[in-house]
């Protein structure tokens, strides 16, 4: 049983569309809206792409950069919180998570396949030469 898991959750971490769409497909199936169906899905698969990012980071230079990770995160969050209350004047905690989260996904998505193309290309120059 743990083999199987191991083996789905491998699946989700190398390939994070199939999980968004999977996740997608089945909210939309319960909800029956589309708009709330994309939302959700970007939220919960937002971990999917975090730690795929990690793994890409470590297949291509071969070091954990998990904790710089973490870090530009936490930093992020902190920005966030500042601008709310900028502009705002107080700091409504639920607001501000979620755009620090869908701005990660932002982020993170764009990430993805910005090293997935680099892996791509790194390999194919390195194996060619």
């Amino acid at each position: 049983m743990s083999m199987i898991l191991s083996s789905v959750l491998t699946i989700f971490f190398t390939l994070p569309f199939l999980g968004s769409i999977m996740v997608f497909s089945a909210i939309k199936l319960i909800t029956k809206n589309t708009r709330k169906s994309v939302q959700k899905s970007l939220d919960y698969t937002t971990v999917l792409f975090i730690i795929s990012v990690h793994f890409l980071i470590i297949t291509i230079w071969g070091k954990s950069l998990f904790w710089l990770i973490i870090l530009l995160m936490i930093l992020v969050a902190m920005v966030f919180v500042l601008v709310h209350w900028k502009v705002k004047e107080e700091i409504v905690l639920n607001k501000v998570f979620k755009g620090f989260w869908r701005f990660n996904f932002i982020v993170f998505f764009i990430t993805y396949l910005g090293l997935t193309l680099y892996g791509l290309i790194y390999r194919a120059v390195t194996f060619t030469f």
